[in-house]
C-alpha cells in the first residue's frame, strides 16, 4: 500500500489524538468527512493502522515500578523459543517483548507495584523459566519521551 501525505498525516493526527472525530480529523487535513473516512477505512482495512487504544498513566493502575530486562536463553534446549514465548503468555507483568539481536535474545518491559513485586516476578517466574541462562535488568528511573507524550528533561 503506497501512502501520499494526506495519509501520513492522518497516522500522525491519529497518533497523537486518537480519539479525534472523523469531522475533526477531516477538519485538520482539509478533505470533506465522507473522503476522510473513506482514506481511514482504507488505511485499517490494509493493516496500516492495526487499532486504538487508550495510554493509561500506570501510576494509577498499580504498575508504577517499570524494568527493561534483557534475556538470554540457553539455545541447546529443544524448543526453547516456544517454550518461552509460551510463558511470556501468561505473565501479565510482561507489558512488551521483543526477540532480539546481539548479546540477548529478548528485551521484555515489565511493570509492577515495587521493586519488590518485581524480585518476586524475577525470583518466582522469569528465573525458573525453562532454558533462561541469563537476565540482565534496567530499573526505568524516568521516561523523557513516551507514546502520545513530548518529550521532556524533567
Amino acid at each position: 500500500m503506497t501512502l501520499d501525505s494526506i495519509d501520513l498525516k492522518i497516522i500522525a493526527l491519529l497518533r497523537q489524538e486518537g480519539r479525534l472525530s472523523n469531522q475533526h480529523l477531516a477538519e485538520r487535513v482539509a478533505l470533506s468527512p465522507s473522503a476522510c473516512l473513506r482514506r481511514l477505512r482504507t488505511l485499517e482495512e490494509g493493516g496500516v493502522i492495526l487499532g486504538y487504544q487508550a495510554v493509561v498513566d500506570p501510576r494509577h493502575t498499580g504498575q508504577a515500578f517499570e524494568a527493561i530486562v534483557h534475556v538470554s536463553l540457553d539455545q541447546a534446549q529443544p524448543h526453547w523459543h516456544e517454550a518461552f514465548v509460551a510463558q511470556l503468555a501468561g505473565w501479565p507483568e510482561v507489558h512488551e517483548a521483543s526477540i532480539v539481536t546481539g548479546a540477548s535474545n529478548y528485551i521484555l518491559q515489565v511493570r509492577t507495584e515495587d521493586l519488590a513485586a518485581f524480585s518476586t516476578f524475577v525470583v518466582d517466574k522469569l528465573n525458573r523459566a525453562h532454558g533462561v541462562r541469563e537476565i540482565c535488568s534496567h530499573i526505568v528511573m524516568r521516561k523523557v519521551k513516551a507514546p502520545g507524550q513530548p518529550a521532556t528533561l524533567r
